[in-house]
């Protein structure tokens, strides 16, 4: 017998919805419990977020900076729909600089925060709409180039597609249908969280960079 030939299957949110209700022992029956659903779903990649990096959304950007300007948000530059910062480097005359992340309270006791200069460092400053504040404070119009972590796309009606690698598509729907027993099925509630949660601890481990480890001894001389 021959196989398909094909590797496109996917679900789109009406799919995992209808797979999620089936765990639960459910049917989905009125216009409200999609709702529900995809809301259960938003909710559920916000958590993701704050499990850790998940790789297919990190991206690059590039923002071209403004001499003698300090701070940039989304409305003079930066990328939208960005979680967190991962790695910068300012790139000047085709050369690229490593500039490090440094903590408020590093910023904070910056003596001199006007001082220009090549930027050798930056703050990440996660508000609703995220800042970075780089010191010191650009003397050119170099290119910040940057690694970022990007917000999921949200499931705003049921004909979207989720964003997410066909390699987490059991773990989200298995915690959808988790998410969903928590308000209609308490009765499975322990059996579809130990299930999501098992999914989604294969799929994190799975998803992680394949490089190479270096580990170099520290080794010290005591002369007594």
């Amino acid at each position: 017998m021959a196989t398909s030939g094909s590797i496109d299957f996917n679900l789109d949110a009406a799919d995992i919805i209808e797979e999620a209700y089936e765990r639960c022992g459910l049917e989905v029956r009125t216009g409200y419990d999609a709702r529900t659903a995809r809301r259960s779903m938003n909710i559920m990649f916000a958590d993701w977020a704050n499990r850790g990096v998940n790789l297919w959304t990190v991206r690059q950007g590039t923002l071209t900076l403004v001499p003698d300007t300090a701070t940039y948000n989304e409305d003079n530059g930066l990328d939208a729909g960005m979680s967190d910062i991962l790695e910068v480097a300012l790139r000047r005359d085709g050369t690229d600089y490593e500039v490090d992340r440094i903590s408020r309270g590093e910023y904070l006791n910056v003596p001199n925060k006007t001082t220009s200069g090549r930027p050798s460092q930056f703050y990440f400053n996660r508000q609703i709409k995220p800042e970075v504040t780089l010191w010191p404070v650009p003397d050119a119009a170099d290119s910040l180039v940057y690694y970022y972590i990007k917000r999921i796309e949200d499931i705003d009606t049921s004909k979207n597609d989720a964003e997410v690698p066909f390699r987490f598509v059991p773990c989200m729907v298995a915690g959808l249908a988790y998410y969903i027993a928590m308000k209609k099925a308490p009765d499975r509630i322990q059996l579809l969280k130990a299930v999501y949660e098992e999914e989604f601890q294969r799929a994190a481990d799975e998803d992680e960079d394949r490089v190479s480890l270096k580990l170099q001894p520290d080794i010290q001389y005591i002369r007594f």
